[in-house]
């Protein structure tokens, strides 16, 4: 009897010790459920919303400011990317969807939005001074005059690998870092960020600036074809959509065609051409430039070593007097000058080379007699002001804190893939061309500058030239062109005039 008594007791405190257990850990596991589900939560959400207020056009602009991270998931609902974006809208707006809302990006490929977001579109911008001078750190950014808020809301996208943007834990980059692969995850982007703040009802715009350029050529296809999403217009902002224009390859002229009205219009600047031209203004004699590209030095190069002593004679005369190199250089480089070697050796004789981003600005080498320059002087000039304060804005006035490294300018995002491309030039046109057949309403604004030496102007016209659309089409192409480089909007009176271009265009 005792015996058994010890067995039930012993049994019955076993018992009631397991259910003890058995429901710490059952309450430990719903905690750890509701701690998970709170930590997705978080990581879902963590967007710093503030709001604030902008004068443009000498009216207080009220908006607010979302900045943070939409998670990229799969069908099945695995997240894969975290993307970072900075949104503008206006607050005092009681329908969104009457609103255009703009989606930002620049290029790189493995550029943050930044320059587009901190030089010209953004509420708050970087002043820099009219004559092509660096600024002196520390770094300042101010009220942006030149917003296009007052007319659109603006979304600046950071694509994956870039700013804050990053693959998921264990996710491979190389799912992201391609022609194709961009467009998906971009694209993604776009559509998942238009659902989830409600904007299918806005007219939707892409800006794109540089190597955003081919990006937007392809997204206004892949966004068409994978979720039915048609655009209002795309804006071209220093673009390249056809790396046949600005590669320079044994065997591949049209670039040296292409860069020289560019050429002429740096030595204009400097005022190394001859004194009968540079007694010119800049769009004339640009004229002169863009009619012997095309005309007797298109000609000459097409017939290469075939070409005869007296007609490459007469090129080389006339190349050099429109470029403000010597006779001798030109005749030595085969009438073939890439943009390095012009960089370097238009203001040779000072002791200075031309910036690529924007010629107007110059640096200094340690080799003066060096075939290219050593470093872009308007690189130089920019990346130090534009990374400081966006680092400083970000976490002061959006509120929004991250501890890694915002990528402004990054080699993270290569091996780059171009497999569909493979054995030619990479070349977006044509997705451009059939977006704009396939919608009769789509709207195209290039804005090109005159001192860019990255992705030239008259390069930008040769690819517009050669989309072909039908002449109802060509309608809806809107061109406009400034006194200034790569980033046009550094200089001041480019960007008020852009300013008034796009308002005009958005307004149409």
């Amino acid at each position: 009897m005792p015996s058994r008594f010890r067995f039930s007791a012993c049994s019955l405190l076993t018992f009631v010790i397991s259910t003890m257990m058995m429901s710490t850990m059952a309450e430990e596991s719903s905690t750890s459920q509701e701690s998970s589900s709170k930590e997705a939560a978080i990581v879902e959400d963590q967007f710093s919303v503030t709001e604030h207020t902008v004068t443009i056009n000498g009216k207080e602009v009220p908006y607010t400011a979302t900045a943070g991270k939409l998670l990229m998931k799969s069908d099945a609902g695995e997240t894969k990317a975290e993307v970072f974006f900075v949104a503008y809208t206006r607050n005092d707006v009681t329908d969104p969807s009457n609103r255009p809302v703009s989606f930002c990006f620049n290029g790189g490929p493995g550029s943050s939005s930044v320059w587009l977001h901190m030089g010209m579109l953004g509420p708050r911008f970087i002043k820099f001074p009219a004559d092509a001078s660096p600024l002196k750190p520390p770094f300042k950014h101010e009220p942006n005059p030149y917003s296009l808020l007052d007319i659109t809301d603006l979304v600046f996208i950071d694509p994956v690998s870039t700013g804050f943007s990053r693959p998921a834990k264990g996710e491979e980059k190389s799912q992201f870092h391609g022609y194709y692969e961009d467009l998906r995850s971009v694209g993604q982007f776009i559509h998942d960020y238009t659902t989830r703040f409600k904007r299918w009802g806005s007219a939707k715009y892409l800006i794109g600036e540089s190597y955003g350029g081919l990006r937007a050529a392809g997204l206004a296809g892949q966004l068409r074809n994978r979720y039915n999403m048609e655009l209002n217009g795309i804006v071209l902002v220093s673009a390249v959509v056809d790396f046949a224009t600005i590669r320079f390859n044994n065997n591949n002229d049209l670039p040296y065609m292409l860069f020289l009205p560019s050429y002429t219009a740096t030595a204009w600047y400097h005022k190394a051409l001859p004194a009968d031209l540079q007694a010119q203004s800049l769009t004339d004699i640009l004229q002169q430039a863009e009619k012997f590209a095309l005309g007797p030095y298109a000609l000459g190069l097409l017939q290469g070593d075939a070409i005869d002593a007296t007609t490459r004679a007469s090129l080389v005369e006339q190349y050099a007097r429109l470029t403000g190199l010597s006779k001798e250089y030109v005749d030595r480089s085969n009438l073939r000058v890439t943009m390095s070697r012009f960089g370097k050796e238009l203001l040779r004789d000072r002791g200075l080379t031309a910036g690529r981003f924007d010629s107007r600005y110059t640096g200094i080498d340690r080799d003066q007699n060096s075939d290219s320059y050593e470093y872009d002087a308007s690189g130089a000039a920019f990346f130090g002001p534009f990374t400081a304060a966006l680092n400083h804005y970000l976490r002061q006035e959006l509120k929004y804190e991250d501890e890694r490294v915002y990528e402004i300018l990054t080699g993270n995002v290569f091996p780059w893939s171009f497999d569909p491309f493979e054995n030619r030039y990479v070349d977006a046109s044509e997705a451009l061309r059939k977006s704009m057949i396939a919608n009769s309403y789509l709207k195209l604004f290039v804005a090109s500058g005159y001192y860019d030496l990255a992705t030239p102007y008259f390069a930008m016209d040769y690819t517009v030239n050669h989309l072909g659309l039908s002449p109802v089409r060509d309608n809806n192409i809107t061109q406009r062109y400034y006194p200034a480089g790569h980033m046009m909007y550094v200089h001041e009176p480019s960007i008020r005039q852009l300013r008034d271009d796009l308002i005009d265009w958005y307004q149409e």
